[in-house]
């Protein structure tokens, strides 16, 4: 990994890098209006609610940091439930806990929704087995907010639950299940979990045993966060990424994405040769780019610059952030992408986080030659944005993924041992040599806020 060159927004301003500016500033002033005290350092402040319940100022004691076990980025409004949401249903998430911990607690979106979405039962359990809705013995708790069982979130707001006292086990299941009774419009999800889930006709949030949840999904529903109060972490890293960080191609309930796998590195070797002890949420939205939002309002897929406030600044414990995007504002170009263009959005991400004294890897652009999409005018703007990211002038230290899964005899293409199939996405081998190739120490450190 190289290391961002000192005073590295660099070079002559231009009309694009001006835009880009403009564009970064009203981010960030709306997102200071809208997410009210989002990034909680030490889990001594918690991310505001937004239903009308007042928090739980009686919440369990204990000792720790609060950090993000798990989280996914909410990506639009599942299609079907424009009318109805999934009223009269229980929806069971399963989520996979990067971190142990003693207590927990939940955060609920429904960003997409169009009307209040009223939740009369929500719980938290450990599952039993993996891939499985059952609950483990004795770990069934019922969530509430602000005291209460019942919670209505405002459509566009989230809500995070009072904190329960559970023990989550470090690479764990967990069952986080929410029952609605009423329409609500649209329902707020993550397309592509590569994990099954489940729901259940009625109100079965406490059962402990699965046999109501006959349905299975590949998405996640409402949950967009699940932290832990941990004595073995010290902060959270956050990934920002696209489907290649989503593990689109990953094997489904095997947590097989790179995120996964560095995850797993971070807890082994925590804690010695400088390695931080942190945990790894994944913020990656399959389609995403840096610049562009999809359509709708909200957006669907929003671009990085627009969900940075509340996707990485508002988890929790963030300590550090790596981003890996670009490949989309390439491909989905209709016109010629200009690098010089992505290249500013890219620095527009790192500033935001160093605004707020964040860290920041950042990852080149993997190979796509093969793919649908290729053009030899693509493959030159990738190796223009690459040739800048290792140049050191755009993020703080670099993981050259590009090198690390190419094709040494063709380098324009990945390596078919690395390669899933469609030349764009990687193989679960692939994945795992991204985090391989990660150098954990590049986490550590911060950088003096920008005021």
């Amino acid at each position: 990994m190289t290391k961002r060159h000192a005073g590295g927004v660099g070079d002559s301003p231009t009309r694009h890098g001006a835009l880009l500016a403009a564009m970064i500033t009203l981010i960030v002033a709306v997102s200071a209006a809208i997410y009210v005290g989002v990034g909680i350092d030490d889990g001594s402040r918690r991310q505001e609610t937004f239903a009308s319940a007042p928090r739980n100022s009686a919440a369990p004691a204990s000792t720790g940091v609060w950090v993000g076990a798990w989280s996914a980025s909410p990506s639009g409004s599942e299609p079907g439930t424009e009318n109805n949401g999934l009223a009269g249903r229980s929806v069971r998430n399963v989520v996979h806990s990067s971190a142990a911990g003693t207590s927990a607690r939940v955060t609920l979106s429904n960003l997409y929704g169009q009307q209040p979405l009223t939740l009369t039962h929500a719980s938290l359990a450990v599952a039993a087995t993996v891939n499985s809705p059952a609950a483990a013995a004795d770990t069934m708790r019922r969530l509430t907010f602000g005291g209460r069982p019942t919670v209505v979130i405002a459509a566009g707001q989230q809500v995070v639950s009072d904190v329960v006292r559970i023990a989550i086990p470090h690479d764990s299941d967990v069952l986080i299940t929410t029952y609605s009774p009423t329409p609500s419009g649209p329902t707020t999800f993550h397309a592509h979990a590569r994990q099954i889930s489940y729901t259940a006709e009625g109100d079965h949030a406490a059962d402990v045993t699965g046999t109501p949840y006959t349905t299975q999904s590949m998405h996640w529903r409402y949950v967009t966060a699940l932290d832990v109060l941990s004595r073995d972490s010290a902060g959270t890293v956050v990934v920002l990424g696209d489907s290649l960080t989503d593990g689109i191609t990953s094997t489904v309930g095997e947590n097989r994405r790179w995120t996964d796998v560095l995850s797993d590195r971070l807890r082994a070797t925590a804690g010695s040769s400088d390695v931080p002890r942190y945990t790894v949420v994944n913020q990656g939205i399959s389609g995403n780019q840096v610049l562009a939002n999809g359509r709708g309002r909200p957006a669907d897929n929003p671009s990085g610059l627009s969900r940075f406030p509340r996707d990485v600044l508002g988890r929790t414990g963030v300590k550090a952030v790596v981003v890996d995007l670009g490949v989309n504002d390439i491909l989905k170009n209709p016109g010629q992408a200009d690098p010089e263009t992505i290249v500013a959005g890219l620095r527009g991400l790192v500033d935001l986080a160093h605004a707020r004294g964040l860290r920041v890897v950042g990852a080149t652009l993997m190979p796509f030659n093969g793919h649908r999409g290729y053009t030899d005018q693509r493959e030159s703007v990738r190796q223009a944005i690459n040739a800048r990211i290792r140049s050191g002038k755009v993020f703080d230290a670099v993981v050259d993924f590009d090198k690390a899964l190419r094709d040494p005899y063709a380098p324009g293409r990945l390596r078919s041992d690395y390669d899933s199939g469609d030349h764009l996405h990687p193989s679960d081998k692939g994945y795992e040599r991204m985090a391989q190739v990660f150098d954990l120490k590049a986490l550590k450190g911060a950088v003096p806020a920008e005021l």
